[in-house]
């Protein structure tokens, strides 16, 4: 966890978990660690950690089995991309076309790379 980010630690959480998930680390039916146990992998406040298990419940990603823990929902990945695609193109991408726009890029420039990215990641 970053401490000196601007973003709060159960949302940092969040965002490991959903990593989890999306390299199948973390499988769907699957039991993911209690809350305890992943407080103390991430040297976090369980009570932090509670709190994004309940935002990741809110948005279908976890749910609980009473006095079992939790477990991965079957969709998970599919959410956790909606999620962080909406992230995207509301948060990180106006931030890009502004800078782009400042060092004057255009969007062939940024195509170009981008072909050149995927090709490299063949």
């Amino acid at each position: 966890m970053d401490f000196k980010s601007n973003k709060p630690i159960y949302m940092q959480i969040v965002d490991f978990c959903f990593d989890r998930v999306l390299e199948n680390e973390w499988k769907p039916a699957e039991r993911i660690p209690s809350v305890r146990e992943l407080g103390v992998q991430l040297q976090v406040n369980p009570n932090t950690v509670m709190r994004a298990y309940e935002y990741m419940q809110t948005e279908e990603i976890i749910y609980p089995k009473r006095g079992m823990g939790y477990y991965v929902e079957e969709l998970a990945s599919k959410r956790i991309r909606s999620i962080r695609k909406k992230e995207f193109f509301e948060e990180i991408l106006p931030v890009t076309f502004h800078t782009m726009d400042s060092l004057e890029i255009s969007i062939e420039e940024i195509t170009e790379k981008y072909n050149n990215f995927k090709k490299t990641e063949k």
